[in-house]
């Protein structure tokens, strides 16, 4: 099974228990990291998420992932906030952003630099536009990561 569609049929598993707990995945993926695999389930709800709350959520994954056993190989898995320095994965987590402090990392320099840290001025479909000294616009596939800076 490709990945995507592993992380999807993981997502529509786990949004039931997710819903029910009173938290918004924001985000799902399983990767593999120096020979290990991980699936990591980034969880968020107004107030914040505390230790219980991941614990909670990680204790009804699992015992769903082992009745369900959707993955074949050894597998680590990981539930947390995605942090005050959140990684932005889809449009709708950029475009929720906008107007928030942003740290893009390239994968090809623009403008002979690697990263950018500014405001996240606009996203369309094929660009975000990055106000630092000026105004930067980045095309999505030369972005490596892209990070929120400071508080939310």
């Amino acid at each position: 099974m490709k990945n995507d569609a592993l992380v999807t049929q993981i997502y529509e598993m786990v949004k039931p228990i997710s819903d029910e707990l009173n938290y918004e995945i924001y985000h799902v993926e399983y990767v593999k990291e120096n020979g290990e695999y991980y699936l990591r389930i980034y969880i968020e709800k107004e107030g914040g998420i505390t230790l219980s709350d991941c614990e909670a959520l990680s204790r009804r994954v699992s015992d769903l992932m082992d009745e369900k056993d959707p993955i074949p190989e050894a597998y680590f898995l990981e539930v947390s906030s995605p942090g005050l320095n959140r990684t932005l994965f889809t449009e709708a987590h950029y475009k929720r952003f906008v107007g928030r402090e942003v740290m893009v990392k390239l994968t090809k320099a623009i403008e002979g630099k690697k990263s950018i840290k500014g405001i996240l001025k606009e996203v369309n479909e094929e660009n975000i536009i990055v106000e630092a000294d000026t105004l930067i616009s980045i095309p999505k596939d030369k972005i490596k990561s892209a990070n929120i800076e400071g508080e939310i």
